[in-house]
């Protein structure tokens, strides 16, 4: 908790860049010091995870520690990945998700991954809520067919709606697509909103998540938060500005809030993508610019919408009632103020988390 704010990481990865896991090993190697790069200008060097862990994947003990007790993050949704393309587990394995859920029942929830380009995917909805239990699907919009990088398109009704349509017999609520970040080569044009807005037009009843808002797209985004309530940010990697582009991070945010989507923006890291604890206190001292409000009339970030957008933004989009979470998790091993030292001691030398940050 911050302030007594519940805290909630609206995104938890493992990444594996392991060569056996790649499906390219070049390109896999590239995406993996690509983001060790990110990882390290955002961490600084005291929240820098050593290399060879951050690359072959923490695992489900450091990452939930790294959040619960070394943040001050309360609850975790972890995101499995279906990025095929490039990682032949996926990118982030369900498996962690549920060691994780398994060691913290109260305090873990999961959204599995499908590809409605690969066979068999409403089979794997089915597997994903009758076996695994998920709380929400997770959608990636680049896949490859037939060796060939295809986008997904959210709004087409042969590919994608049966998919959302079974996602809504089972009782799913959520449903979160990528955009707005490449992770690898593939179409841009995939990682663009236009799709989005026909899947929210046809499910008025779902609430479509669109992870990494505002790294790019952000006028776009900011329209379709402002003509459809079913369209909801979450803020993972945007989230890193507040470290690194303040007035960056300013823009896109105050973009959201002047569409009146204060209560749709959820907070997220991508726990390992970073340690989370140095953005969310950059992010809870933030303040907005006084040139961008007097001038592009851009609102307040106020205690009150830090709070939502940190916790209970994400409660309420889950129906998960804040009383109740509380009390359930009173007196855990992680209901305490005291925070532990990062990565259980797993930080990088000094040189070496300095070397190649960008």
């Amino acid at each position: 908790m911050i302030e007594d704010f519940l805290v909630v990481e609206g995104v938890a990865h493992n990444y594996n860049f392991r060569p056996e896991n790649c499906v390219n090993p070049h390109i896999g190697a590239a995406i993996g010091e690509h983001l060790y790069g990110l990882h390290k200008r955002v961490s600084g060097p005291e929240y820098t995870l050593e290399r060879s862990t951050y690359m072959q994947g923490a695992g489900a003990d450091i990452i939930g520690r790294a959040l619960l007790a070394e943040s001050q993050t309360d609850v975790i949704a972890y995101h499995e990945t279906p990025i095929y393309g490039h990682f032949r587990d996926g990118g982030s394995a369900l498996g962690f998700g549920l060691e994780m859920r398994e060691k913290w029942p109260e305090r873990v929830l999961i959204y599995g991954a499908v590809s409605p380009l690969h066979p068999g995917a409403l089979d794997r909805v089915d597997e994903l809520v009758e076996k695994h239990r998920v709380n929400a699907l997770k959608l990636y919009p680049i896949d490859v067919v037939e060796g060939r990088a295809t986008a997904l398109d959210m709004g087409d009704p042969e590919i994608c709606f049966p998919l959302l349509e079974r996602a809504r017999q089972h009782g799913l609520k959520v449903v979160a697509i990528h955009k707005a970040l490449p992770v690898g080569p593939g179409p841009t044009s995939a990682l663009g909103m236009s799709d989005v807005e026909a899947a929210a037009l046809a499910f008025p009843d779902l609430t479509f998540e669109v992870v990494h808002g505002g790294m790019a797209f952000v006028e776009e985004t900011a329209l379709q938060l402002e003509s459809f309530h079913n369209i909801w940010v979450n803020l993972e990697a945007t989230s890193f500005m507040a470290v690194y582009a303040p007035r960056r991070f300013a823009q896109a945010l105050g973009a959201f809030l002047q569409a009146g989507a204060a209560e749709r923006i959820i907070w997220a890291t991508g726990c390992d993508a970073v340690h989370p604890r140095p953005a969310i206190e950059a992010f809870w001292n933030f303040e907005m610019p006084r040139d961008l409000i007097e001038e592009y009339g851009l609102p307040e970030l106020t205690k009150e919408i830090k709070a939502g957008i940190l916790g209970r933004n994400f409660l309420r989009m889950h129906g998960i009632d804040e009383k109740d979470l509380r009390e359930r998790i009173r007196g855990d091993e992680f209901d305490t103020t005291e925070l532990r030292e990062p990565w259980g001691g797993r930080v990088a030398p000094v040189d070496d988390a300095l070397a190649g940050a960008r």
